[in-house]
């Protein structure tokens, strides 16, 4: 099974919320047929830390609600030394709690849904997709939504 390596900086994310988006992880990555070997971490962090990793990696100087840096990016330079029984690094995803927060409440939503909502949005874009293009914003939004209905986490 898939390996999710939580860390909660702000000391306030519930077990169950950790729980929750372990089992969507793991069904999202079966859904996109990821590796079993993979292996992440979500960070849980507060405004102040996302809109400092945000300064210094986007050269945005603002909170956001998930940050991905992706592991598995291959150049064509690259050449592939993974074999089939290697774990497969995927990459960070960090959530600004304070950001769930607000979300759910200006969504009228629950926090476990907005939890859900963005971690999977920061799986995604570890996994290679992106909405810089509306084309590609068409196919990543379509399916989140298809992944967040299917486990059962509809708005």
């Amino acid at each position: 099974m898939m390996e999710i390596d939580f860390i909660d900086d702000t000391g306030k994310v519930a077990k169950d919320h950790m729980e929750l988006i372990e089992d969507l992880l793991v069904y999202a990555a079966k859904e996109e047929e990821v590796s079993s070997l993979a292996e992440l971490s979500v960070t849980f962090v507060d405004n102040n830390e996302i809109q400092r990793l945000n300064k210094q990696y986007r050269d945005l100087d603002k909170p956001t609600d998930v940050l991905s840096f992706a592991l598995e990016e291959e150049t064509e330079e690259e050449i592939e030394i993974v074999g089939e029984d290697m774990p497969v690094m995927l990459g960070d995803i960090i959530i600004s709690l304070d950001k769930a927060e607000e979300q759910a409440n200006d969504y009228n939503h629950t926090l476990s849904r907005e939890l859900g909502f963005l971690a999977l949005h920061g799986f995604l874009h570890l996994l290679g997709y992106d909405h810089m293009e509306e084309e590609e914003e068409k196919k990543m939004f379509g399916r989140q939504e298809e992944i967040l209905n299917g486990f059962g986490l509809s708005r």
